[in-house]
Formats: structure tokens, C-alpha cells, sequence
């Protein structure tokens, strides 16, 4: 197709209006590579599916395809036995919830609507429903892992609650006593390198037996770990640990999992995509 012509036509323009009305990233890119069709077959059903696109939309309003991420990369990995991490299995989520929205969507109250060119599509969406639920019940958000991930987990994080409980009551006890509270700068407790601390003037720190970790910039004050609390500050590091390790092994499961399902997920991108840019056809129709 000539391009210059299609500019004289200000055909772009259209394509510009037609990639508002796609609300995700891949549907915007179909829109973008849009080009007028000299195939009398391909046209028709084209012409079809936007017509059914606006029924649709007429009879159930539009239907949004935000969340639609390609995941294509992911699932090259697992393929090949790797572990997706929390923002990937997110995405994978993302991807079922609109896939569940769409489906959904599908469905129609009324016995007697008629069949269409986007019953296909419509018919071939997977939700995977079981895989959803259990990333979405082992994972909080991009920052955290629940704790009902794994009961080891669970354990793990009662047992660190439970040392951070004892650690922070020794040191208040040292804060409230009059000796030790005259030792620091502020009657504060502070992390260094992952330790707690105290904020202990410099030429006190004789007094306050334990590591030092740190000072201030005016080297006025150092940053103390009193030897009452480093075994207890040494076991909750041990379980930190066990933590990160139990979280890694949560995320292999769940992809392990999700790699069951990398056809259907596959499929579903490319659906949902489609769709996508149908539906902005009818819009802008």
C-alpha cells in the first residue's frame, strides 16, 4: 500500500483515533499496524466482526482489556525450566483476570442472542480459574509473599515475629533504665546492616558492651548491639534467611504450575490481543 497516498488520505489519523479506543498495550499495536485490505474475503469478515464488536457493545456496553500482558517472554522461560519471579506470576495473573472478565462477558443472559463472528474467540479464552486463585492466594502484591503461601512459611514468620517481640522488649527495658538511657544520644532504638541497635554516645561506648555496626558522619555516635540482644539478633538473621529460601521455593512451585499451562496461555494473549482490537473497531465505529 502506498504510503503516501495513505497520508494524503490522512489515514493515520484514523489509526490514531482507532488506537485510543484499545485499552491494552498489544491491541493499541494491532491498531497501529493496521492497513487497508484488497481481500474482498478478508474485508467482509472483518467488516463482520466490528459490526458484532458493536452490538455488543450496544447491548452489554464495551468491555476493557487492560491487564493484557504479554507474557511471551515469561513462558519462554519456564519452557526451558526456569522460575518466574513475583512481578512475572502478577502479570500471568493480570492476564487470567481478564481473560475471567471476558469470558464472563461472554455470557449471555437471554437464551435466544444469536450466534456471532466472535463466539470463537469468545469460546477459546481459558480463565485457568485453579492457577489464578493460587497466585493470587500466595501473592500479595510485588513486595510481599502471604504467609498462608506455605505453612513452612507461616512458621518461619510466627517464629520471626516472635524474636523481634523479645528483642525490642530487651532493648526497652534498656531505654527505660536511667543508667543507659544517660549513655545514648537518643532513647531510640535503629537498624544497621540489618542488626538492632542503639544510638550510644562515642565516648560512652565502654559502657555499653557489645558490636559496634556504625557511627554518624561527626563520629559523635556509635551504633551499638548490645550483647544481650546479638544471639537473638543472630537467630532472627538465620530465619531471615530460611524466609528468602521458603519464598524461592514457593515461586518454583508456582511456576511449575503455571508451565502446566503455557499453551492455553499462550492461546489467551493472542485472543484477548484480538479482541482487543476488535472491540476498538466497534467503538470507534
Amino acid at each position: 500500500m502506498n504510503k503516501k497516498v495513505l497520508k494524503t488520505l490522512e489515514y493515520y489519523k484514523i489509526i490514531d483515533m482507532l488506537s485510543e479506543f484499545a485499552t491494552s498495550a498489544s491491541g493499541k499495536e494491532l491498531c497501529n499496524n493496521l492497513e487497508p485490505s484488497t481481500d474482498l474475503v478478508e474485508i467482509k469478515l472483518t467488516q463482520q466482526q466490528t459490526a458484532d464488536a458493536l452490538t455488543r457493545i450496544y447491548q452489554k456496553g464495551s468491555l476493557s482489556f487492560s491487564g493484557t500482558h504479554n507474557v511471551g517472554a515469561s513462558l519462554k522461560r519456564l519452557e526451558i525450566g526456569g522460575t518466574l519471579n513475583i512481578e512475572e506470576l502478577l502479570k500471568i495473573a493480570s492476564l487470567l483476570e481478564v481473560a475471567k472478565r471476558a469470558k464472563t462477558y461472554s455470557r449471555s443472559d437471554r437464551g435466544d442472542t444469536k450466534a456471532d463472528s466472535l463466539d470463537e474467540f469468545f469460546s477459546r479464552i481459558e480463565p485457568l480459574t485453579p492457577l489464578l486463585e493460587e497466585i493470587r492466594r500466595c501473592i500479595i502484591s510485588e513486595d510481599e509473599i502471604a504467609d498462608d503461601a506455605s505453612v513452612n512459611l507461616r512458621n518461619i514468620r510466627r517464629s520471626m515475629k516472635n524474636i523481634n517481640e523479645k528483642i525490642r522488649n530487651q532493648m526497652n527495658t534498656m531505654l527505660n533504665s536511667t543508667s543507659t538511657r544517660n549513655l545514648l544520644q537518643d532513647a531510640v532504638i535503629t537498624m544497621r546492616n540489618g542488626r538492632y541497635c542503639l544510638p550510644v554516645k562515642a565516648e560512652s561506648k565502654g559502657q555499653v558492651p557489645g558490636m559496634i555496626h556504625d557511627q554518624s558522619s561527626t563520629g559523635s555516635t556509635l551504633f551499638i548491639e548490645p550483647m544481650s540482644v546479638v544471639k537473638l539478633n543472630n537467630d532472627l538473621r538465620e530465619f531471615s534467611l530460611k524466609e528468602q529460601e521458603e519464598i524461592e521455593t514457593i515461586l518454583a512451585n508456582l511456576s511449575n504450575l503455571t508451565a502446566e499451562y503455557i499453551p492455553y496461555l499462550k492461546d489467551n494473549f493472542k485472543i484477548l490481543t484480538k479482541l482487543d482490537f476488535i472491540f476498538a473497531k466497534g467503538s470507534l465505529a
